[in-house]
Parts: structure tokens; sequence; C-alpha cells
């Protein structure tokens, strides 16, 4: 892998990781319609490395409190009440489903997962999945169909059935085209959640997924062939990028509608079949050298 190709990489990990429209599927079609190899899966997790520090430091105070608290609530009992120590066992419980499939499931997910055709299909069913569940709340939130306006719960309310629930949301964004906080997000709409408390729970979710799943693949990396340079410039350029790209989602999502992620999703899904069909591009990977 050159620089160059580790810079575009990392650009694309930071712009999409955190938007719903998948950043394994995005870094998956940069390498394929550049002609570069298949960056793979290893390359995506440890990339993902970057963009977590990211919500470790955006959520830095949030993510303090829920540590600190859930560290006193296993030896008092007067914290185990308390919302931030709650919070910390529904991460845990909601990583549960991706620690699990993520172990199972390696082979799929270094292989047939990455079949430009499932991933057209992901963009495009997800997408459809995400602009229904944006419709919804659109719809509860303004009090459409005699509903109460603002009814939405926030994650006050999270219980650990619901906690569950976004964990496998969370899980199926093993197949690049899923996106994770497409996914999640999507979950957490149909759950009855605010656009923001399904999102900030996603990017809490998402932190011991990938920083083990990273940790995984950089001891699988120490033994192999990979090019550490340009893997970790990729990995320090989706850090600086994501941080700026999660700080505009957040805002963004505060008074906007997911529908251009919609929009683009589908379309993107549809153009993919259609170079694939014409043969333009083909729906498997090129093999890392690397």
């Amino acid at each position: 892998m050159s620089w160059f190709e580790s810079f575009i990489l990392g650009l694309v990990q930071g712009l999409t990781e955190f938007l719903p429209i998948s950043s394994s599927a995005h870094l998956r079609l940069t390498a394929a319609f550049a002609g570069w190899n298949d960056p793979g899966p290893a390359f995506t997790a440890i990339t993902q490395i970057g963009t977590e520090l990211a919500v470790l430091i955006y959520f830095r105070k949030d993510i303090v409190k829920i540590v600190s608290s859930w560290f006193r609530s296993l030896f008092s009992k007067e914290w185990r009440g308390n919302h931030d120590a709650q919070m910390g066992w529904l991460v845990i419980v909601g990583s549960l489903p991706i620690g699990v499939l993520g172990l199972t499931l390696q082979d799929a997910i270094e292989g047939p997962f990455r079949d430009l055709r499932l991933i057209a299909t992901t963009l495009v069913v997800m997408g459809v999945v995400l602009g229904f569940a944006d419709r919804r709340a659109a719809r509860d939130e303004t009090g459409g169909r005699h509903r109460v306006a603002n009814q939405r719960k926030t994650l006050q309310e999270l219980s650990i059935r619901d906690g569950l629930i976004f964990g496998v949301c969370q899980a199926m964004a093993l197949v690049p085209g899923v996106s994770r906080s497409g996914a999640t997000i999507s979950g957490g709409l149909l759950m009855g959640y605010t656009r923001e408390a399904a999102a900030r729970y996603s990017f809490l979710l998402a932190v011991p997924a990938v920083l083990a799943s990273g940790a995984f693949e950089l001891k699988d990396a120490s033994e192999g062939h990979t090019e550490w340079g340009p893997t970790i410039f990729a990995t320090v350029i989706a850090f600086v990028v994501g941080y700026v790209v999660i700080a505009w989602f957040m805002k963004f999502i505060s008074s906007k509608s997911f529908m251009p992620f919609v929009i683009y999703r589908i379309l993107l899904g549809i153009a993919l079949f259609a170079l694939i069909g014409f043969g333009v591009l083909s729906a498997h990977a090129a093999e890392s050298a690397g």
C-alpha cells in the first residue's frame, strides 16, 4: 500500500465511520474504483481505532462518568442505582452480540461478506430501513396521527432488553454496507428513542467493540506482513477527520432528517449493481499483497 492510498483510505474511514453509510463498504468501494487491492478487514479494524479515539475524546466527560460510576457500583450498593453506572452495564450487555458473532463469523467477514453484490444489497435494504425509521421518528416528534409531540425516549429510559436489541443491530454491521451507526440508530428510532439518544448510545456502544476488534487484528497483524507505516498514517488521518465529522453529525441530527443519507445509500447501491452488471467492477475483492 502506498502512502497516497493510505491517506485516501484514512480520509474515507474518518469521513464515513460516524455517518449511516458504512465505512467498511466505502473502504472496499474506494479500493475497487481506484483499482487498488482490497485493504481487507484487518486494515479496517485497525483504522477504526483512530475513529474510536475520536469518540473517546468527544464523549470524554460522559465516558469518565460512566466508567467511574460503574467501578464504584461494583463495591458500593449506593451506586448501583446510578444512571451512569447502569449505562456501563448496558454498554457491556449491548457489546455481547457483536463479540459472539464477530468470533463465530470471522471467516465470512474476511471472505464472502466483502462481495460487492452483498454490499450493494445491504446499502439499499438498510437505506430503506433507515428511511422508514426516520419518517416514523419525524411523525412522532411532530405529533402526527394524534401522537403526543416529543414523546420519544431518552437514554434515561434505556433497558437491558433495548440495550441487547441495539447490540444485535450493531452486530449486523459485521456485513459491509450495513453501517454500524445506521443499523443502531435505525434500531433506536424504531424502538422509540430520540435521534440524539440513539446516536449517542450507538457511539458509546461502538467503543468496546471496535477497540477489541482492533486489538485482535493488531495481534494477528504483528505476526504477518502488515505495512505499519501506511496503516498508522491512515489511522491518524481517520482520527483527525473522524473527530470533525462526529462533532458535525451530532449537531446535524438535532434538527435535520436522515433522508439525505437514505437517498445516497439507495443511489449508491443501485449504481453499484449497474457497474457490476456491466462488468465495470468485479464483485470479488482483489487480494491484498501486504
